[in-house]
């Protein structure tokens, strides 16, 4: 669905204009990834807690600076990832768009 890995950076969010297999085309309508932000949001709501609880609960409740950093760093590393679930998501949710295993057999696709 990307045309360049999650790890580079500054091409990670590229999609192509089509699928290369079924030629489904990606942009349904004009701004349909806007809500993939809200989902990205509460993506990283969810990383967030899970990152405060274990840091409440492994590390003994540390100063309010050490969550900050260590919740500002793992989301910034995240964003790739989110950005791209945000919009598999979107697709999945509310484009219609489900995966049809007779099509990848019928193509030899694993």
């Amino acid at each position: 669905m990307f045309t360049h890995p999650a790890l580079n950076l500054q091409k990670f969010d590229q999609m192509p204009e089509k699928c290369p297999e079924c030629g489904f085309r990606y942009e349904i309508e004009l701004g349909f990834y806007w809500g993939a932000m809200y989902m990205s949001y509460g993506l990283s709501v969810v990383i967030v807690l899970l990152v405060g609880v274990s840091l409440y609960f492994l590390a003994g409740d540390p100063a309010t600076w050490v969550y900050l950093t260590v919740v500002a760093i793992t989301i910034i590393g995240f964003t790739p990832v989110l950005f791209r679930y945000a919009r598999v998501m979107m697709l999945y949710f509310f484009g219609s768009v489900s995966f049809d295993p007779s099509f990848a057999s019928q193509k030899n696709i694993p």
